[in-house]
């Protein structure tokens, strides 16, 4: 099993080499395909106004300008994935806004390679909200790299939040191809005896045994937290552990261009500290 396509996001952001850094490193270990797709920031409306007077003085030297500098970043994603010596990659340059241009591009990949949003350094064209705009609303899963920290590896040492969930269950299904290949999982939950009817009587038993059939061998790890405390707890493992990937799921659902989250999906996003897997 193995991801045939990964799309990353590329934009002017500090922090967008080590997002494409791990983007190509897995595509080159999955021999994938990878596509850097950088967006313009010209919506629909901005397109129906063109389309109106296609050679307004007023409009067209701006369109311009944000392909110029999205070709300019493609450039930078060109020479990276060069360098890294991937086998089969592509730039895309979409005339769309970002959260619903990747969005629809990521409908057509195995994988997603996002940043997490910096509140320091907001990417130019950017929401705050995009990477679970991305993970709620694409169908595809995402990758969320933390821009406080740089990773010479991702996936050699992973921590499964599971709490038996149909979010948690396509996670785990959806990174097969990142868990065998790693060194260690490690699976956490929280509270067990509290959802019998999701875990069963030992919480062990089908997690576990779902990995071994998959060739993941995986450690359990069970404890008992706050409600409120669950997704700094399990940042706390990811961090205690060394893990250099966390795989969860993703609670939420969109309206309109507001992201209602679950606790612990929004309590992650916000102080997370290693790569994040989610998928929706």
């Amino acid at each position: 099993m193995s991801y045939k396509t990964i799309l990353v996001h590329v934009d002017d952001s500090l922090h967008v080499a080590a997002r494409i850094e791990v983007a190509a490193t897995i595509a080159k270990a999955q021999e994938a395909h990878l596509i850097g797709a950088a967006l313009t920031g010209i919506s629909r409306f901005v397109e129906e106004a063109v389309a109106v007077n296609p050679y307004d003085p007023a409009i067209t030297p701006y369109l311009d300008t944000l392909r110029q500098r999205a070709a300019v970043c493609l450039d930078k994603f060109d020479e990276q994935a060069r360098r890294i010596g991937v086998h089969s990659f592509e730039r895309r340059l979409v005339d769309d806004e970002a959260s619903g241009g990747i969005s629809l591009q990521a409908r057509y990949s195995d994988l997603v390679v996002v940043g997490q949003s910096d509140p320091e350094q907001p990417a130019r064209a950017v929401d705050a909200d995009f990477p679970e705009y991305v993970a709620v609303s694409s169908g595809t899963p995402v990758l969320i790299i933390p821009y406080a920290n740089t990773f010479s590896t991702v996936g050699k040492r992973a921590v499964i939040g599971w709490n038996g969930s149909r979010e948690a269950r396509r996670a785990v299904q959806d990174a097969m191809p990142l868990l065998q290949r790693a060194q260690r999982v490690q699976v956490v939950v929280f509270n067990p005896a509290e959802r019998p009817d999701l875990h069963g009587a030992d919480p062990s038993t089908n997690i576990i045994r779902y990995l071994q059939r998959h060739g993941i061998e995986a450690e359990l790890k069970t404890e008992n937290v706050k409600h409120g405390e669950m997704g700094s707890a399990l940042l706390a493992i990811a961090t205690s552990s060394s893990a250099d990937l966390l795989v969860m799921g993703c609670y939420g659902h969109t309206r309109f261009r507001e992201m209602l989250l679950g606790g612990v999906t929004r309590d992650v996003l916000a102080s997370m500290t290693v790569p994040v897997f989610m998928s929706h």
